[in-house]
């Protein structure tokens, strides 16, 4: 009876140890399912579908379409397209614009947030992070009421003391959705920032200034270069959000004409695909914009990382 009753406690103990070893695996599943669904397979589809074109007989009367495999066709056609092309170097200058703005705001907040000098510090983290949760399209429908001369209290005050404010020429425009973005994520990067901050070892902190350094010399010298991955992975995802600039260009496009269709890279992929019927193309482009995406990621990470080597 002993021999039996040990037998099976081992039985019981392998059993629970096998369950633990593949505790995490079941946890991970969904996500590795959805990964492989909505993200890996459709990047598969969108490489196969560039590398054909559909030829269609009869005149558009009835005849049959036809998938031809047309090689790097339609990648010769995507960098053709001068708009496409073109919307690139929108994107990077607006990302060259936007990106170290937001960052900058949203480590200033996250080192007031962090310091001794704020008070109230959970209704103002909030108050910053609320725009986060309004969605997109919603946020430039909001600011492109703020922008229009006719309706615009901002616009009104603003011509009371003299100024003359146009939000929407081709000068502004940029600008203007520049600033719907910055007000979008700032505080979304501030948590992610602050977050860091706080994983911080105090001890640290009380060191400093038993040393002698205040708020400021602590922050530069100390916080900013320990949440520097926090930082940088802030820049990669504003990076790459950047490069999908979408909702805010095509909702302002219909308050006014100095926003092209091609705007963005997204918008031309947009306009080839929905509006000019050719998926190819649109793939073909899509595969170009994620290649840009990665490649401008792999860039920043390398320059970053080697300034961190520098440094040392």
């Amino acid at each position: 009876m002993k021999k039996t009753a040990d037998k099976t406690a081992r039985v019981a103990r392998r059993a629970v140890s096998g369950g633990l070893r593949l505790a995490p695996y079941l946890f991970l599943t969904p996500f590795v399912v959805l990964f492989l669904v909505f993200m890996i397979v459709p990047i598969f589809i969108a490489l196969f579908k560039s590398f054909y074109s559909v030829q269609r007989s009869g005149l558009g009367f009835g005849g049959a379409n036809e998938s031809v495999f047309v090689g790097f066709d339609n990648y010769v056609q995507a960098f053709s397209n001068s708009e496409f092309v073109g919307s690139f170097g929108r994107v990077l200058l607006f990302a060259v614009i936007q990106v170290p703005v937001m960052l900058a705001f949203a480590l200033l907040l996250a080192l007031l947030f962090d310091s001794a000098v704020v008070r109230f510090k959970r209704f103002f983290q909030l108050s910053v992070f609320l725009p986060y949760a309004v969605p997109s399209v919603v946020a430039a429908l909001l600011w492109g009421f703020l922008y229009q001369p006719k309706v615009s209290p901002i616009i009104d005050i603003l011509n009371s003391l003299g100024i003359n404010a146009q939000f929407l020429t081709p000068d502004t425009v940029m600008w203007s959705m520049i600033n719907v973005v910055i007000w979008s994520v700032t505080g979304v990067n501030m948590i992610i920032i602050f977050s860091s901050l706080q994983a911080v070892p105090r001890d640290i902190y009380e060191a400093a200034r038993i040393d002698g350094a205040g708020e400021v010399r602590t922050a530069l010298q100390i916080k900013i270069p320990m949440i520097s991955g926090a930082v940088l992975l802030t820049t990669l995802f504003s990076i790459i959000g950047t490069f999908q600039l979408f909702n805010e260009p095509t909702v302002l496009r219909s308050i006014t004409s100095n926003i092209s269709g091609a705007y963005s890279p997204n918008m031309a992929i947009y306009q080839a695909t929905t509006l000019g019927g050719n998926a190819n193309l649109g793939s073909a482009m899509a595969i170009i914009l994620g290649i840009a995406t990665f490649a401008l990621s792999i860039i920043v990470s390398a320059l970053t990382n080697g300034k961190k080597k520098g440094g040392r």
